[in-house]
This record gives C-alpha cells, sequence and structure tokens, in this order.
C-alpha cells in the first residue's frame, strides 16, 4: 500500500483539489417544441425524443 514519505505543501495539495468542481448541465432546446431539455431525454414540455412521441407530456 501506497504510504507518503514526505509531507504534501499546501500548494501541491490545493492544486489538486482545484480540479474538483461541479460542470453545468449539456441542456439543448428540443426540436419540436423549442424548451430546453437535458441530452439524451425526452423532452418534458411535448414528450418528444429524436423527433418521435415516446410518452405523454404537459402540453397535450
Amino acid at each position: 500500500m501506497g504510504v507518503p514519505k514526505k509531507r504534501m505543501s499546501r500548494q501541491k495539495r490545493d492544486q489538486r483539489r482545484a480540479n474538483w468542481k461541479a460542470t453545468a448541465p449539456n441542456v439543448n432546446t428540443c426540436t419540436n417544441c423549442g424548451a430546453p431539455v437535458l441530452s439524451h431525454r425526452a423532452c418534458p414540455a411535448c414528450g418528444n425524443y429524436k423527433g418521435k412521441a415516446v410518452m405523454k407530456g404537459t402540453e397535450e
């Protein structure tokens, strides 16, 4: 099991932790109604996915 031989400086520790940040989700627009939709998911407003009706939406 790996055990550190030397103490890590504050600068190196903080450089490593600086990459832990949240990213914004990829939001696209629905091709049918124009509502914001997450990638690879059916539109919650109209229920379409890739131009096909796959579920009932709230606009009906």
